[in-house]
C-alpha cells in the first residue's frame, strides 16, 4: 500500500521565501543608512593610508619640523605623491569661547600623470567639524551670503601665512575635485570650528586644544588620514 507524503514542500518553500525576502529588506536599510550616513574616516579601510600607523613597505609616515617656525608638519608619501599636513588655531572672535580650526595640506605630485584630490573631512574627539564657507572678503555679497561667510582677512592665522590662500576646500561643493598636475605641488587649505563648547586647556606653558583631531583628503581615490594630539596643534592666533 503506498503511503502518502506529507506536504511539506510548500511550507519549506514559503519559508525560504520569507527568510530571503527578510535578508534582502535588511540589506536594503543596512544600504539606505550606508548612503544617508554623515561621511565618516576611513581609517580601517584598506585603501587608507593613516599617519602613524602601520601600512605597507611602499608608504611611509614622518614628521619634518618647519625650518622658520620649528613647527610639526605631518607627511604621508606612497607611489611618488607626497601629503603633508599643517593645523593651526585661533579664537572665532575677542571674547568668544569658540575655536576655529585651519588646514593646509600640500600635495607634491612626483609622478608622470596627473593625480586628483578632493575634501574628505575632519572631526575632533569622534564630532564631525564642518568646513565653513570662508571668502577673502564677504564684500560685494548680498546681506544673506554675507552671515554664512567668514572672512580671511579677519583671521590671524592667513595673515601671519600660517594657513596658505591659495587654493580652498568649498563647504558648499564638497565634492569638488582639483588636480595636480606632474611634478608640480598645491596648497590647499580648509576652516572648521571646533564642535566642541570648551575645547582648549591653558598653563603657564600657554594654551592648547584638548582631544585628537583628525584630518583627511582623498588623493587618487585613496585617503589620507592625519591624526593629530591636541598638543601639536600651533596656536597661530593674536
Amino acid at each position: 500500500m503506498a503511503s502518502s507524503v506529507p506536504p511539506v514542500r510548500d511550507e519549506s518553500y514559503g519559508m525560504k521565501r520569507k527568510l530571503l525576502v527578510g535578508l534582502a529588506f535588511v540589506a536594503l536599510v543596512l544600504n539606505t543608512f550606508a548612503q544617508n550616513d554623515v561621511p565618516t574616516f576611513k581609517a580601517e579601510a584598506k585603501s587608507a593610508l593613516v599617519w602613524n600607523k602601520d601600512f605597507p613597505e611602499s608608504a611611509t609616515s614622518s614628521i619634518i619640523w618647519d625650518p622658520l617656525t620649528g613647527n610639526e608638519i605631518h607627511k604621508l608619501s606612497s607611489g611618488g605623491i607626497e601629503v603633508s599636513s599643517r593645523i593651526g588655531f585661533e579664537s572665532v572672535s575677542s571674547g568668544n569661547v569658540g575655536k576655529l580650526l585651519l588646514y593646509t595640506t600640500i600635495i607634491a605630485n612626483n609622478t608622470d600623470s596627473e593625480v586628483s584630490v578632493m575634501y574628505g573631512g575632519a572631526s575632533v574627539d569622534g564630532h564631525m567639524a564642518m568646513p565653513l564657507r570662508v571668502a577673502l572678503t564677504n564684500k560685494g555679497l548680498n546681506k544673506r551670503d554675507r552671515k554664512d561667510v567668514w572672512e580671511l582677512s579677519k583671521m590671524h592665522c592667513f595673515k601671519t601665512g600660517f594657513v596658505s590662500r591659495e587654493n580652498f576646500f568649498p563647504a558648499h561643493q564638497p565634492s569638488k575635485m582639483f588636480t595636480v598636475r606632474p611634478q608640480t605641488a598645491m596648497m590647499i587649505s580648509s576652516v572648521s570650528k571646533d564642535p566642541r563648547n570648551y575645547s582648549v586647556q591653558c598653563s603657564l606653558d600657554g594654551c592648547h586644544v584638548t582631544g585628537t583631531l583628525r584630518y583627511y583628503i582623498t588623493v587618487n581615490r585613496r585617503d589620507y588620514v592625519f591624526v593629530w594630539p591636541g598638543r601639536s596643534v600651533v596656536y597661530c592666533g593674536e
